[in-house]
């Protein structure tokens, strides 16, 4: 009971300290919140032009909130429930590999890691990710130990929801080749396994292709920095120290009550941690696609690892060995408060719609027009509608949803330069700083404003910035 409940009550508490993040919610989430607002027949509709690779979520946020109704906590419990069940299937992976202890110790350290925290209170797919990994992991573990149709049959659909949810979890699929191989399987374990994988692969291929027709959504990425490579290193180095303990290769002399299982912690957790990172940060030389949340999964191969060694260092401690756990926990959890802390400030993310709508609220009153530079700064409108009541949008020619889009499709240049000279008094929503646009029609919205308004109030706060413009002329 222990072995389940301390790792999954831990991760409860720390994904719902602080779950609103002061009442604030960043673009991302924003995505989230105006897409399962929408049809099942509307987000099929606009996943075949933005979004292929968050649809099954959308999906599932669509009937969250048709439930519980929508709100910064239904928005976000998802993750947070999410990230218990993964710290749980972890502690039942670790405890099937090497031992009670070890899995208790993989299953608290996985929701201390700072980047599970992030991700545990954020209305987006990483933590469930996560769980469905952790699932894949430990039913992996399992059919490799006793195989059977079930098993792999589960094993596959465990990835296919983790691939459907964020196709580069496959990356955990390299991860668990590579312990297949270590594991020495077999004919008919080879066999099984590759069969679930083929399956899990081909299921998700669907969404591979056709988000291909939209990597210009990923455009924003930067090319791999030396903090990012720095990164992975140590992550990697770590892991790999902690897979030298006793407890993660696991000789027979720790094991005698059961057993010898057919593969170590170690080819588990070990590939789990190293192969998805160092392989999306191999395919970033050619395209940038790192971000760390979308190899968030990799760091149940570090928990597990991290698990070995508490576990090995409780047997090697004479004087109440078991209260290095608590300790170790305690310890952690102090030295981390600085970032924890941080994670649930408004201020830990890029921007804050919310607080956007509301300075836009207190500036409406004598406006009757309203633009975003860029577009994308429309999700402050889609998200609190009633805070921009009786403002026109100058530039929208065609609303999100009609367009299966996120932001809409604007009118041509001329239309918008029209519009904006229509009006009197323009509210405008847009990024903090003076960036050039990088578009046309935003560039026509910029000379529209400078040749024929005056800057009358402008306020900057938690990431956006929200201006009035009067006419002169």
């Amino acid at each position: 009971m222990v072995l389940c409940a301390g790792p999954a009550a831990l991760a409860l508490v720390l994904g719902l300290w602080g779950i609103t993040r002061e009442h604030s919610m960043w673009r991302d989430e924003a995505a989230t919140w105006q897409a399962a607002h929408r049809s099942l027949a509307e987000i099929g509709h606009m996943v075949g032009h933005v979004d292929v690779v968050h649809g099954l979520y959308y999906a599932v946020m669509h009937g969250v909130f048709a439930l519980f109704g929508d709100s910064l906590i239904t928005l976000r419990l998802p993750s947070v429930l999410a990230t218990a069940a993964a710290c749980t299937l972890t502690a039942l992976t670790g405890a099937r590999l090497s031992g009670r202890w070890v899995g208790i110790g993989a299953g608290l350290a996985l929701p201390v890691v700072p980047a599970v925290q992030e991700y545990a209170q954020e209305g987006r797919s990483y933590a469930l990710v996560l769980a469905f990994v952790a699932l894949a992991t430990w039913l992996l573990v399992r059919a490799l130990a006793q195989p059977n149709s079930r098993r792999w049959a589960g094993y596959a659909a465990a990835l296919l929801i983790a691939a459907l949810l964020n196709w580069f979890s496959l990356f955990a699929l390299a991860a668990h080749a590579v312990t297949t191989l270590l594991a020495r399987p077999g004919r008919a374990r080879s066999i099984g396994w590759a069969l679930a994988a083929t399956g899990a692969v081909a299921g998700a291929l669907p969404v591979v292709l056709i988000s291909r027709a939209q990597a210009e959504q990923v455009s924003w990425i930067k090319p791999l920095g030396w903090p990012t490579v720095l990164g992975v290193l140590i992550t990697v180095t770590i892991s790999a120290l902690c897979a030298r303990t006793p407890h993660a290769r696991l000789p027979k002399n720790l094991r005698r009550d059961r057993p010898h299982p057919r593969v170590s912690l170690a080819a588990v957790a070990l590939p789990l941690c190293a192969v998805p990172q160092i392989g999306l940060a191999a395919v970033s030389l050619v395209k940038p696609l790192y971000i760390t949340r979308y190899v968030l999964f990799a760091y149940l191969g570090l928990a597990l690892l991290i698990g070995a060694l508490l576990a090995t260092l409780t047997v090697r401690i004479r004087k109440h060995p078991r209260l290095l756990l608590p300790a170790t926990l305690t310890v952690a959890l102090l030295a981390l408060l600085p970032t924890e802390l941080r994670l649930r400030t408004a201020q830990s993310r890029v921007d804050d719609v919310l607080t956007a709508a509301s300075l836009v609220a207190h500036a409406r009153h004598a406006a009757d027009g309203v633009l975003y530079i860029p577009a994308a700064r429309r999700d402050t409108a889609l998200v609190s509608p009633h805070e921009f009541a009786g403002l026109r949008d100058l530039a929208l020619a065609q609303s999100p949803v009609t367009s299966g889009t996120l932001k809409g499709i604007e009118a041509g240049l001329s239309d918008i330069a029209r519009a904006v000279r229509s009006a009197q008094r323009i509210v405008l929503v847009t990024d903090p700083g003076l960036l050039p646009a990088d578009s046309a029609r935003d560039r026509a919205k910029q000379r529209a404003l400078a040749e024929h308004f005056a800057l009358r109030s402008d306020s900057i706060e938690r990431g956006r910035r929200v201006s009035v413009y009067e006419r002169v002329k």
